[in-house]
C-alpha cells in the first residue's frame, strides 16, 4: 500500500519521546511504500487544523539530533477526541493529504484516539494503518512490561533524592525532614522508582507515599518519630495521587482549572501538605521540594537503556504498518531481568485505551511506606547507561525543526 504516513506526539513530553519520533521517521524514509514522512504539529490538533509539516525536508542531522533532545519536537497536546465531527474531520484530512500510514505515540487516550480512527477507516473503507508507540513516565500502560519515559524519569528522580538525601543529613540538626514531591495520579511507579536510591539503611528515602497504598496518618507519624529517634532525620517521597482511606486526594487543585481537557483532577500539593502535617503533628521542621515538570524532561541524566527501547518502539511500528499490521500498539515484553533482554510484541490498541497498570500490591511493603525487592529487581535495569546530549558552551544542544508546512 503506497501512501503518506504522520507520525505525532501527544500528552506530557518525556526525556525520550523523540526517540521514539526519531526511529518512526528514520524507519518510514526507508520504504517505498511511504512516499511522504509528515508530523502532525501539537499531537491531533495538527491534524484537526491541518498544521501538517514535512519530515523530509529538515536535515539529517535534526532528526538524528531526536536522541538527545528532551520534550516534543513535534509538539504535543491535551486534546480529546469526542465529537463524531472530529473523527470525520481527521478522516477527512488524512485522505486529502493521502495519509495511510498514522503513528501515534502518546498513553492510554492517544492510543483510544488511536483506536477509533482505525475503526472509522475501516467502517467506511478507507485503507489506513493506525499503530500506536507507547510513552508515559507514569508507567500505567496496560499490556506492556514498561513504558518509554519511565526508566528515565526515576533515573532523574532517584539521583534528585540521593542528593537531597545528603543536603538534609549535612543540616539534619536544623532541616530535619525533607519531603519531595513525585509525579503520579493514580500509580505509583514514579515515587516508587526513588527507592533505587537506597544502598542502606541511612539512604533516603526513607518513606515513600504511593497511591496503591491509603494514607495512614498515625502510621506516618509513628515512622516518622521512629526515624527521628534513629537516624536523626528522614526524607520522604509523597507521590501526588497519595490517596486517603475514603479514596480522596491528600492534595488537589481548586478552582476554575482544577480539570483537564480529559476530566481528570488536578494535583498538586502533596509534598506541601505532608511538610505542615510533619510540622503539626511530629512538631519538627521540615522542607518540601515539587520538581513537577522538570523531572520529566532530564535528558542530561536519561537511561540509555529507556532511551534505545523508545527508538525500537518507534522503529518496530513502522515495520508492523507496512506489514499489513493495523490496530495495534507496540509493547515491550521482558524476556530475562539478569541479564536484561527485552523484545516488542504487540497490543490491540481497544485494550491498552480501556486498561491502567498499578503499582503491584507485593511490591509494597507490609506497613505501606517502601517498596520490595522485587520492584526494585523490575526497576533497577530500566535506569542503565546514560544518554550523552551534545553539549555547546558547557550546555545541552537540542534541535529544533524549521517544520516547512505542507499544502496538499
Amino acid at each position: 500500500m503506497k501512501g503518506n504516513c504522520i507520525v505525532a506526539q501527544s500528552g506530557g513530553p518525556t526525556a525520550v519521546i523523540n526517540a521514539s519520533a526519531c526511529g518512526v521517521i528514520q524507519e518510514a524514509m526507508k520504504h517505498k511504500e511511504i512516499t511522504g514522512v509528515y508530523a502532525a504539529h501539537n499531537g491531533i490538533l495538527g491534524v484537526l487544523n491541518e498544521r501538517i509539516f514535512d519530515l523530509g525536508k529538515e536535515e539529517p542531522a535534526a532528526i538524528e539530533g531526536l536522541k538527545v533532545s528532551p520534550a516534543s519536537a513535534l509538539g504535543s497536546c491535551r486534546y480529546k477526541v469526542k465529537s463524531a465531527e472530529d473523527f470525520d474531520k481527521i478522516l477527512a484530512v488524512f485522505k486529502k493529504y493521502n495519509i495511510r500510514y498514522f503513528f501515534y505515540i502518546g498513553g492510554n487516550d492517544s492510543q483510544d484516539t488511536a483506536d477509533r480512527v482505525n475503526n472509522l477507516a475501516s467502517a467506511q473503507g478507507y485503507e489506513l494503518r493506525c499503530v500506536g508507540v507507547p510513552k508515559t513516565i507514569d508507567n500505567d500502560l496496560a499490556c506492556t512490561d514498561h513504558c518509554p519515559g519511565y526508566g528515565s524519569v526515576i533515573k532523574y528522580l532517584a539521583t534528585m533524592t540521593m542528593e537531597a538525601g545528603r543536603d538534609t543529613e549535612a543540616l539534619y540538626t536544623a532541616d530535619t525532614v525533607n519531603v519531595i514531591e513525585a509525579m503520579g495520579r493514580n500509580a505509583g511507579w514514579i515515587a516508587a522508582g526513588t527507592a533505587l536510591a537506597k544502598r542502606d539503611e541511612e539512604d533516603a528515602p526513607h518513606i515513600i507515599l504511593l497511591p496503591e497504598a491509603p494514607f495512614d496518618a498515625q502510621g506516618f507519624k509513628d515512622k516518622v518519630d521512629n526515624l527521628l529517634s534513629t537516624i536523626g532525620r528522614a526524607v520522604i517521597v509523597v507521590s501526588e495521587g497519595t490517596k486517603n482511606g475514603d479514596g480522596t486526594y491528600i492534595a488537589e487543585q481548586k478552582g476554575d482549572f482544577a480539570k483537564d481537557a480529559f476530566g481528570h483532577t488536578q494535583l498538586g500539593g502533596a509534598a506541601n501538605y505532608i511538610k505542615e502535617l510533619v510540622e503539626r503533628e511530629v512538631k519538627v521542621k521540615a522542607r518540601f521540594a515539587i520538581p513537577s515538570t522538570i523531572q520529566r524532561n532530564g535528558i542530561h541524566f536519561a537511561s540509555l537503556t529507556d532511551s534505545k527501547e523508545a527508538y525500537l518502539a518507534g522503529k518496530r511500528a513502522v515495520e508492523l504498518a507496512v506489514q499489513g499490521v493495523s490496530g495495534k500498539m507496540v509493547t515491550l515484553e521482558r524476556v530475562s531481568d539478569d541479564p536484561y533482554l527485552c523484545r516488542t510484541g504487540e497490543a490491540k490498541l481497544a485494550d491498552v485505551a480501556n486498561g491502567e497498570k498499578f503499582l503491584p500490591r507485593e511490591w509494597i511493603s507490609d506497613d505501606g511506606f517502601f517498596v520490595t525487592d522485587g520492584f526494585i529487581k523490575y526497576a533497577r535495569p530500566l535506569i542503565q547507561g546514560e544518554v550523552r546530549p551534545l553539549i555547546e558552551d558547557g550546555l545541552p544542544k537540542f534541535i529544533r525543526f524549521k517544520k516547512h508546512f505542507v499544502t496538499p
